[in-house]
C-alpha cells in the first residue's frame, strides 16, 4: 500500500493550490468572514517570494509575531525583516493596519455624530490612537450644534512629542467651516498627565481660536484606554 505523498508548502506557490482553494476565489464564493488570517494576510501580500506560496509568507508572520495583535504592534523595520516581507510588503500590511483602525477609530460622519463630553471623544478616537508608538495630534471639526463635520488629523509627532502650528490647526477648521474644535493628542507612555508644553500650547490655540471665531472646547489627552480633559482639570 502506498504511503500518501507528503505536500512541501515551502516548495509551492498559490497557483499550485486547487483554484477553489485560493483565498481570493474563496472570499468571493464564501465572504470575506469565512477567511482565515492567514488569508486575509495573503490576499494584502499579494504574492509570495520565488518557489514558495503567499500562505507560507502569511504563516510566516503569523508565527513570528504570535498572531494578528502582535503583527499590528509591529513597526515597519521588524516587519520587512521577515523573509519574503521586505519594505514594500511591510508597508502594505500598515497601510491595511491603519486603515482599520481608522475605521473603528472614529466616524466620519457629516453631521450625526454629537460630541458634547470627554467619554463622546473618548469612544470616537480611542480606536484610532490605541497601539500608537509615536504622538497623534487630532482636531473634531464640529458645526454649531455640536455635531461632528470630521477628524482631521493635523500632525505625527516623535516619540514623545507633537509639532503642531495653529496654522495647520485652524486651516483645517475653517476649511471645513467649524464653529468648534476639540483637540484630541496620544500619549504613547499612557500617562495622561498634561506636560507644560501641552499646556502652553492649549493656550495659544483658545486665543488664535479666539481670534478667528472658533471656539476651542477641550483639549483630550488618551494613554491607553485612560484620558484626561483639560478643561475639567482647569489647565487652560
Amino acid at each position: 500500500m502506498k504511503k500518501p505523498r507528503q505536500v512541501n508548502y515551502d516548495s509551492m506557490t498559490i497557483h499550485d493550490l486547487p483554484v477553489a482553494d485560493r483565498p481570493r476565489e474563496r472570499l468571493q464564493r464564501l465572504g470575506v468572514e469565512a477567511l482565515s488570517a492567514q488569508e486575509i494576510l495573503a490576499l494584502i501580500l499579494g504574492r509570495g517570494i520565488a518557489g514558495e506560496s503567499v500562505m507560507v509568507t502569511a504563516q510566516r508572520l503569523l508565527s513570528q509575531f504570535g498572531g494578528l495583535k502582535g503583527i499590528t504592534g509591529a513597526s515597519l523595520e521588524e516587519l520587512s525583516q521577515i523573509r519574503g516581507i521586505g519594505i514594500a510588503k511591510a508597508s502594505q500590511i500598515k497601510a491595511a493596519v491603519e486603515l482599520a483602525g481608522r475605521v473603528e477609530g472614529y466616524s466620519e460622519s457629516t453631521g450625526k455624530t454629537l460630541v458634547k463630553t470627554p467619554d463622546d471623544v473618548a469612544n470616537l478616537v480611542q480606536g484610532r490612537l490605541k497601539d500608537k508608538q509615536k504622538e497623534y495630534f487630532l482636531a473634531l471639526l464640529l458645526d454649531t450644534r455640536n455635531q461632528l463635520i470630521r477628524v482631521a488629523e493635523i500632525s505625527v509627532g516623535s516619540l514623545d512629542s507633537s509639532i503642531v502650528h495653529p496654522r495647520e490647526v485652524f486651516k483645517e477648521a475653517i476649511s471645513a467651516s467649524a464653529a468648534a474644535v476639540i483637540f484630541v493628542h496620544n500619549h504613547p507612555s499612557g500617562d495622561t498627565e498634561a506636560s507644560e508644553d501641552d499646556i502652553k500650547l492649549t493656550k495659544r490655540l483658545a486665543e488664535v481660536g479666539e481670534i478667528v471665531g472658533i471656539d476651542v472646547l477641550d483639549h483630550i489627552i488618551i494613554g491607553g484606554k485612560n484620558y484626561v480633559s483639560l478643561k475639567k482639570e482647569g489647565l487652560y
